[in-house]
């Protein structure tokens, strides 16, 4: 069977969403969204209301929102690319229950994320942890927008 690559991703304002489809046209992966059971409103996804869906999920580290879906045969990809918002300077959770949900054992995860400002903080040793130890964990890059060019140099310096 052919290994391939994937795309998995989520996007709670579209520009996540944006991000990730330019990365699988240029990489040629198959792209999955992480969806929440439970969407977001807008409401949810005040930041400034500590009582909001997303503030307490991130006041949360054990939080794990669940998915709507699951990715099909997951065994096919040798590379997933998992892409998501910076949150609190870290991934959403909902990041935390993809990447428990399936044995990424000899493949390579790479996160990437978009931010208007905010670095990648402790993302990668956050997220690295719900992963198994023989994952081939390549460190994370944000991302301010969907430039074809610099995702392309990115996917190169990557040596996948």
């Amino acid at each position: 069977m052919e290994k391939k690559t994937l795309v998995a991703y989520f996007s709670a304002s579209g520009v996540t969403a944006k991000l990730a489809k330019a990365l699988a046209e240029i990489t040629g992966a198959d792209l999955y969204e992480i969806q929440p059971a439970q969407l977001y409103t807008s409401a949810d996804l005040d930041w400034t209301n500590k009582k909001s869906r997303s503030s307490t999920e991130m006041n949360n580290p054990d939080s794990r929102p669940a998915i709507s879906s699951k990715v099909e045969n997951m065994n096919q990809y040798e590379t997933v690319f998992v892409g998501f918002p910076i949150w609190w300077y870290v991934a959403p959770t909902i990041i935390n229950t993809f990447l428990e949900s399936y044995d990424f054992s000899g493949k390579a995860v790479i996160p990437f994320a978009t931010s208007g400002g905010s670095g990648m903080g402790k993302t990668d040793s956050i997220l690295k942890k719900c992963c198994s130890p023989i994952t081939k964990w390549k460190s994370g890059k944000r991302f301010g927008g969907a430039d074809k060019a610099v995702l392309k140099s990115w996917v190169d310096s990557l040596g996948l």
